[in-house]
């Protein structure tokens, strides 16, 4: 059998389903409906495209259709304007390929009973499906349906993106914080969504379909991998939709939406596979391909047409699936709202405050949140807190984790209330107790703080304690509230106490903890990224460590053989590693400035990586 000959018809389908609803209906869909079925519709060429969207259909019998279309028209023809030559006909195809119409169908009853040979290889030559119909079938009445599902598709997608914007206003609203706009993101998309800093850290993942582990495997590779952009795009080997995450023109961080999503349904728009191309079931013909069984309409007639092999050779139907899109318009939608909402969050740095009587007014003092100062007294004194005559300090305790912060807070308030010393204890925020208390004038502060300290650890040896200055007046308990939190920004996990001390305070802050605390700044991030990225890309690529080797030479003060016996290299390979260093980064490493650059980058590139 040539390419002229009719392919075998496809076997009937029992699926009465509509096109899914997150996508315009495909040339696949619009031969599945009955008004075209039932010409008994047969795929001569262009099977692997009929994932193409059909966005209008154009009724002709002129000689140049293509200077009517706009592009993604469902060209329907009789075929009576077709040239008698074939250069003619090569022009006439030409034309509709050239605005990317989505198929061509030419009714085989008045001028054809086969499709022309020429208008066969100009179509299989450009990749324009061309479908042949047997029975004589009413245009209008094709144009009537096609048209009033594709204007029911553009009506449902504004209704979802409509609920998409009133969803992210809501949370907006009620100041939820970045990991319940990134939940929503991912619930509403069916998509893993990521929210990732400069320097390629997820902050926040949350997964749907898959693993957290198998979401941020091997994450800073693959994010390198996937270059920035200043606009939402798909890119990079993966196929992620990443969108920037900034405010007043800086940027802080990147949204990142990868493929797939939770049960092969993908949410609105679909689901997409790993590999950046959309799922397809040849079973239910909701995908827009010509499956296996093809979808039926709702008398039960067979929907999809019949497909032709390559070379034209009689075969069975074809189950080839055509890759559809592993993002629809949504999940764009979604992802910019995601990050605008991100915006906001990070401006108003929401809080879970408890509703108890000493949490709130420790709140309303470490936010200077009272409506006046007499105001916070009155509040206080209510509670047992002595206003008058009295310095404060503020203290702060980090646990370790766990599910038992209440508990705790119960345990430290109550050694308090034993030992005498008049406070309020509450917890600040999820895992964060906040002490203040009050002393008398010639009551040294140290023997206090070092006794809630010695609490705390007690309770949770992971705790970390950090003790503000001490503040004669009440209203100044946030400087002290300001500066105990500051001391636990710059406290990482595990830090040893100092000798004879259960609790840290502003001296003990050096750079290391500088930088530590200073980790979420991007400016630092930024740095860190313009000195060492370039090193780090070469690692990467190479298997190489130049970046320990570098770390060698800067911890020994420039002192070349002392970094070769601590990387156990030998001299002659610690100076060609180094002058590979100079030359990527474009530095003079015998330059104490510039060591000195280095060298707090990739302190603050070890802060930034700790886990």
């Amino acid at each position: 059998m040539n390419d002229d000959q009719p392919t075998a018809r496809p076997p009937h389908s029992d699926d009465r389903d509509a096109p899914a609803s997150g996508r315009a209906p495909t040339v696949a869909d619009v031969l599945a409906l009955p008004v075209l079925a039932a010409g008994q519709p047969q795929v001569v060429t262009g099977v692997t495209h009929l994932d193409r969207p059909v966005r209008w259909v154009h009724i002709t019998e002129l000689t140049d259709p293509a200077s009517f279309l706009k592009g993604g028209e469902l060209v329907l023809t009789t075929g009576m304007p077709l040239p008698d030559d074939p250069a003619g006909v090569r022009r006439y195809v030409d034309e509709l390929a050239d605005v990317r119409a989505a198929a061509l169908v030419i009714e085989l009853v008045r001028r054809y009973h086969r499709p022309p040979d020429a208008l066969v290889h100009a179509c299989r030559a450009r990749g324009l499906p061309l479908v042949t119909l047997a029975k004589d079938v009413n245009f209008l009445e094709v144009t009537q349906v096609v048209h009033a599902l594709i204007l029911g598709h553009q009506a449902d997608a504004m209704r979802r993106t409509q609920r998409i914007h009133e969803a992210f206003t809501a949370l907006t609203l009620r100041g939820a914080g970045a990991e319940d706009v990134v939940r929503a993101a991912a619930e509403m998309s069916g998509r893993t969504v990521v929210l990732e800093n400069l320097v390629h850290q997820a902050l926040i993942c949350e997964p749907s379909g898959t693993t957290a582990e198998e979401a941020l495997a091997d994450w800073e590779r693959r994010s390198r991998s996937t270059p920035p952009g200043d606009h939402t795009q798909v890119g990079g080997p993966q196929g992620w939709l990443t969108t920037p995450v900034s405010y007043q023109g800086e940027r802080w961080g990147r949204l990142a939406m990868l493929p797939g999503g939770r049960g092969g349904s993908g949410g609105s728009a679909g689901t997409a596979a790993t590999d950046g191309t959309q799922r397809t079931s040849g079973t239910e013909g909701t995908n827009g391909t010509a499956g296996t069984k093809g979808t039926a309409g709702p008398e039960g007639t067979s929907g999809t047409a019949g497909t032709a092999e390559p070379h034209g050779a009689a075969g069975p139907t074809a189950s080839h699936h055509p890759p559809g899109p592993a993002f629809e318009p949504e999940h764009i939608t979604v992802l910019e709202r995601t990050a605008m909402a991100l915006t906001v969050a990070r401006l108003i740095h929401p809080t879970p405050w408890e509703r108890t009587a000493h949490r709130s007014a420790l709140r309303d003092l470490a936010e200077q949140h009272h409506h006046s100062p007499e105001d916070a007294r009155a509040r206080c004194a209510a509670l047992g807190l002595p206003t008058e005559d009295s310095r404060f300090l503020a203290i702060l305790v980090d646990l370790g984790g766990g599910d038992e912060a209440g508990a705790r807070e119960t345990r430290l308030h109550q050694d308090l209330r034993t030992a005498g010393i008049p406070s309020l204890v509450g917890e600040l925020a999820p895992g964060r107790l906040g002490v203040l208390l009050a002393l008398r004038p010639s009551q040294p502060w140290r023997p206090v703080a070092e006794r809630v300290g010695r609490t705390a650890l007690g309770l949770d040896p992971a705790a970390i304690v950090s003790v503000g200055s001490e503040v004669a007046d009440l209203v100044d308990a946030a400087r002290s509230f300001r500066e105990a939190a500051r001391v636990t920004e710059a406290t990482p996990p595990g830090q040893p106490l100092p000798a004879g001390r259960a609790f840290h305070e502003l001296p003990d802050i050096g750079l290391r903890r500088l930088l530590y605390a200073l980790r979420q700044d991007t400016r630092i991030q930024d740095y860190t990224e313009r000195s060492l990225g370039r090193l780090i890309e070469h690692d990467i690529r190479h298997g190489t460590d130049l970046l320990t080797t570098l770390g060698h030479y800067l911890d020994a003060a420039g002192n070349k053989t002392t970094a070769a016996r601590r990387g156990g290299l030998s001299r002659e390979t610690m100076y060609q590693r180094l002058r590979t260093v100079e030359r990527l980064l474009g530095a003079d490493l015998e330059s104490g400035e510039r060591r000195t650059e280095l060298h707090v980058a990739l302190m603050a590139l070890h802060v930034l990586r700790a886990r």
